[in-house]
């Protein structure tokens, strides 16, 4: 009989953890407090694939960044994910942080990252014309990298579920104990769910599910970041991720380009009491501006099409933490992964992976399914291409998302995925339909209505984001007969 197996948290790392047990002989489960996978800090970060100069050396979080970082090409390959490698750079603007630079590179090789080097203010606006022209140095790490957070964090889930995970949502984990150091029980909100094995993943809640269990105690600090994203009319302004020198908040204010070609402005570093909050706020948003425009001075919002934030999970400690947990049976968990911990996914899985398979003596499929690729999307294609697709599906030639250009066919597709969407929000970063300048405007009510037709539900039960996000409240005769 296999062993049940229960990962809660559907975020990169716990679906990174799903995929990769997912080559194993167990019944493995998946809860998730949101309604899709990726509704935490895994959607909301700057997708960079960080090089590793700016862990600590020694800690875990700077072993498993590096060792990330130099996995992620063949990572994204496998699964079909858009991965660029631009490369990024540190940049000074006194001589103070000219010394700043200088230890962040001793630090970086000390760590293992490859192509560092420190470059003058010259050889930066040679590369970068549009910094600010009073740089005076810069690290360049050669070796950084953009991913599409999102997109991975679905193809993990779907690669996963083909494999036989199940994803369970709107299931928010309460409590945790075991029976007789054999059967762990798990209480969400709705159910009880009994397991062999638990795998804490959650995320801003890891701490508060850990000390249940475990009489060493661990506490999460939640740590806001706010973003602007400009359109694309401006991919060109920049090549590389341009960051200003780190403080103890973290990586500091940054203006890096994206995998799809917008320009992404942030993040802050904000403490904050609650996990859930991800509202941004005009003083937040302000001090992106006024910070990143050391770096860039002709920095304007013209262009910007949307504002968002994030919660990161920061332990006080400051490293992350994954393996057993300490003082319980059949217990594993990564709590505290902040960033680098989207980097740090594809080592981070493996390494836990390995320990539970180990442990629990789990043996490996002999029918483990390669990841499903998607197709290249339309927007993408050139003209024959477009052709031949729309051939293969009239569908195709129904453009939904004219900003984004996105096509029925694309989010139908989306729909049916092995982890499929289930809200407008769950199309939008699977496919980009409302992505672009006018935020979903033009194209939402026309997903709603694929929505309704492929979940089989009528258009007032189609949320934006899941739960109570209803965008429609009833037919308009209705309405007026009540009046």
């Amino acid at each position: 009989m296999q062993k049940k197996v229960l990962i809660i948290g559907a975020g990169v790392i716990g679906c990174a953890v799903a995929r990769e047990l997912s080559r194993y002989q167990a019944d493995l489960t998946v809860l998730e407090r949101g309604h899709d996978v990726c509704e935490g800090a895994s959607k909301a970060n700057s997708g960079i694939v960080h090089a590793g100069f700016d862990a600590k050396p020694h800690t875990l979080k700077a072993k498993l960044n590096v060792e990330g970082s130099q996995r992620y090409e063949a990572f994204c390959g496998e699964l079909g994910v858009p991965y660029s490698q631009p490369g990024a750079m540190v940049l000074a603007f006194s001589e103070e942080e000219v010394e700043t630079l200088k230890k962040l590179y001793e630090q970086g090789i000390e760590n293992g990252v490859k192509e560092l080097s420190l470059i003058s203010g010259e050889e930066v606006l040679a590369l970068e014309p549009n910094v600010n022209k009073e740089v005076k140095g810069a690290l360049l790490a050669k070796t950084s990298g953009l991913v599409s957070p999102y997109e991975l964090t679905y193809a993990l889930a779907d690669h996963a579920a083909l494999n036989g995970a199940s994803f369970v949502f709107n299931e928010e984990v309460q409590t945790i104990s075991q029976e007789d150091d054999k059967t762990w029980t798990v209480k969400t909100q709705n159910n009880t769910y009994h397991a062999d094995v638990v795998i804490n993943c959650a995320g801003t809640s890891s701490a508060i599910l850990h000390n249940q269990i475990s009489p060493r105690k661990y506490e999460i600090i939640n740590r806001r970041g706010q973003y602007w994203l400009l359109d694309h009319d401006v991919n060109h302004l920049f090549n590389m991720t341009m960051f200003q020198c780190p403080t103890k908040m973290g990586k500091g204010v940054l203006v890096s380009p994206t995998v799809h070609g917008n320009l992404l402005l942030g993040p802050t570093a904000e403490d904050i009491p609650d996990a859930l909050d991800t509202n941004t706020t005009a003083e937040g948003l302000a001090n992106v501006l006024n910070t990143a425009r050391l770096t860039w001075p002709g920095i304007n919002t013209r262009t910007g099409i949307t504002s968002f934030s994030g919660v990161r999970a920061h332990e006080k400690n400051g490293d992350f933490v994954v393996g057993a947990v300490e003082g319980a049976v059949n217990a594993y968990e990564t709590l505290g992964v902040e960033s680098p911990g989207l980097t740090s996914a594809p080592a981070i899985a493996d390494m836990l992976v390995q320990q539970v398979a180990s442990e629990q003596d789990l043996a490996k499929k002999t029918n483990f399914k390669a990841a499903v690729k998607l197709p290249k999307p339309f927007n993408e294609m050139n003209a024959e291409e477009r052709r031949a697709a729309i051939a293969a599906d009239p569908l195709n030639g129904k453009l939904i998302c004219r900003c984004e250009v996105v096509t029925e066919a694309e989010i139908r597709a989306a729909i049916r995925r092995p982890v499929g969407a289930t809200s407008i929000d769950g199309v939008k970063r699977r496919t980009r339909a409302g992505m672009g300048r006018c935020q979903g405007g033009f194209c939402s009510p026309r997903v709603a209505e694929i929505l309704s037709e492929e979940l089989h539900i009528p258009m007032v039960e189609v949320t934006k984001s899941g739960k109570e996000s209803k965008l429609l409240v009833g037919k308009l005769e209705e309405t007026f007969a009540e009046v």
